[in-house]
């Protein structure tokens, strides 16, 4: 399902908006920086959804940009019909971020998507922002325009938030084979947590805070769900009618109470709203955090990393900048889709069977994964979540107090060297410092992980039983 939560920079102790959240699939997990990149004219891409998808649907090819934005992302290894790798997040060279979150559509409209349905699904539409768009507006019109020409496959009703530096927008596509999608405006006082993805009210037409099509209220009324001159609200006559679930109404109600202190919303709190227990549990399969900033150079442009949901894992600091990711934090074999009838061997692949070898860099398994890690510390920590979430949460902010005061150094740093034309420099200092620190951040974890081993040892050793303990949430 996902979820978002976007900060306007009114309300933020230094100025600037947040967009942060997680991804929310069980599939593994793992991070890359894609380059800019040049396309040979006439060059495609690949999207849809194959048949066996829940809604069925079939491949198609698109235009490829003639280029594409340097930006990283997260990406994950299986949704079903869905090819991998997906998406449903990231940050590109340009300041615009990108988070997919569900939003199911009514009933009605699940039921009237065709069977071979065609056109981008939300992971492309996810990729194809952040390759493309330099505003969050070109984000929402370039979903628009693709819904457009080339329908949209869906699985039943998504969201994407599209943030820059000034703005926001919540995107709704809705199933049913329609080309129906919603934008709404958030701004500079805005509070949002979507999961699912909402937008409530709308005026009948388009204007500066509100996008959709023209027959997107025509539709409705054609269709018997909306009566002609009523008011429009887009969750009930589209949606799932609930409007902002009991989760999404106590982290923006938490989020304005802490925007009203004189200290305003802080990284610390944004990172405290991804990882609440109330919020974050083994579902959540990372964590994102993004400043919406604009600073000298693009290489300079971060975002804040957990390898798993954020109640295990330290946020640690990644560049765009940086020329490669710490092998430990790429894609790794631990609950990558496939690979459990997969070898590290090429007797299958010189005897004709090459689905048969493993598509993970046998010099990257050989490193420790990082999602293995923190998985182990989370449900070691769940054994006793009472005492032991507090306790890895005191140890997290302390030490991404010290992180964050050294990302700002490495930034101005890199900044003076970028200043200066010495950009080889810069991207080798930023990979230096975010790899050790990525790598730091393991240890760390690992270090947890023995500690609460013993203890759970000492006080009685592992309970076997098939149902799995957890930390009561509110969604």
């Amino acid at each position: 399902m996902s979820y978002g939560l976007y900060i306007g920079k009114n309300l933020t102790a230094t100025g600037h908006a947040y967009l942060a959240g997680y991804g929310d699939e069980p599939s593994s997990h793992w991070l890359e920086i894609i380059a800019e990149t040049h396309h040979a004219a006439g060059s495609t891409i690949t999207v849809g959804v194959t048949p066996e998808a829940d809604l069925p649907g079939k491949l198609s090819e698109v235009p490829q940009a003639p280029v594409t934005a340097r930006h990283v992302r997260v990406c994950y290894s299986h949704y079903k019909g869905v090819p991998a790798p997906l998406s449903n997040g990231g940050l590109n060279e340009h300041g615009v971020a990108v988070r997919d979150i569900w939003s199911t559509s009514r009933a009605e409209l699940i039921a009237l998507t065709p069977a071979g349905q065609t056109g981008p699904n939300y992971s492309d539409l996810a990729k194809l922002v952040l390759e493309r768009a330099r505003t969050a507006r070109e984000g929402v019109e370039l979903i628009a325009q693709l819904i457009a020409r080339y329908g949209y496959s869906t699985y039943g009703g998504n969201s994407h938030i599209v943030a820059d530096p000034q703005e926001a927008w919540v995107v709704i596509e809705c199933a049913g084979g329609q080309k129906l999608w919603v934008a709404e405006r958030l701004g500079e006082n805005s509070i949002r947590a979507s999961r699912p993805g909402y937008i409530g009210e709308i005026p009948g037409t388009p204007d500066k805070d509100f996008l959709f099509p023209d027959h997107f209220i025509e539709f409705a009324v054609s269709q018997g769900w909306h009566r002609d001159g009523d008011k429009f609200n887009v969750n009930m006559v589209y949606g799932d009618g609930r409007g902002p679930w009991e989760g999404a109404r106590w982290i923006e109600a938490e989020m304005a109470r802490r925007a009203e202190t004189p200290a305003k919303i802080t990284l610390e709190d944004v990172i405290w709203a991804i990882r609440t227990p109330k919020l974050t549990g083994d579902t959540a399969g990372y964590g994102q955090v993004v400043p919406l900033v604009h600073p000298a150079h693009p290489a300079l442009r971060m975002l804040w990393h957990a390898p798993v949901g954020a109640v295990a894992a330290p946020f640690m600091p990644v560049f765009l900048g940086m020329t490669e990711i710490a092998e430990e934090y790429r894609q790794h074999r631990y609950l990558t889709s496939g690979e459990h009838a997969r070898f590290m061997d090429m007797r299958h692949a010189l005897g004709g069977q090459a689905d048969e070898v493993s598509i993970v860099p046998q010099g990257v398994e050989a490193s420790r994964s990082a999602v293995a890690i923190c998985k182990r510390l989370l449900y070691l920590a769940l054994r006793d979540a009472e005492t032991s979430l507090p306790e890895l949460a005191r140890i997290f902010v302390a030490h991404e107090a010290r992180l964050m005061a050294l990302a700002e150094n490495m930034q101005k740093v890199a900044s003076m060297l970028l200043d200066a034309s010495q950009a080889d420099l810069a991207a080798g200092m930023l990979t230096y410092f975010a790899n050790s620190e990525l790598r730091a951040g393991l240890r760390l974890a690992e270090q947890l992980a023995d500690g609460l081993e013993a203890r759970t040892r000492a006080f009685g050793g592992f309970d076997t039983s098939l149902q799995p303990k957890s930390s009561p949430q509110v969604w």
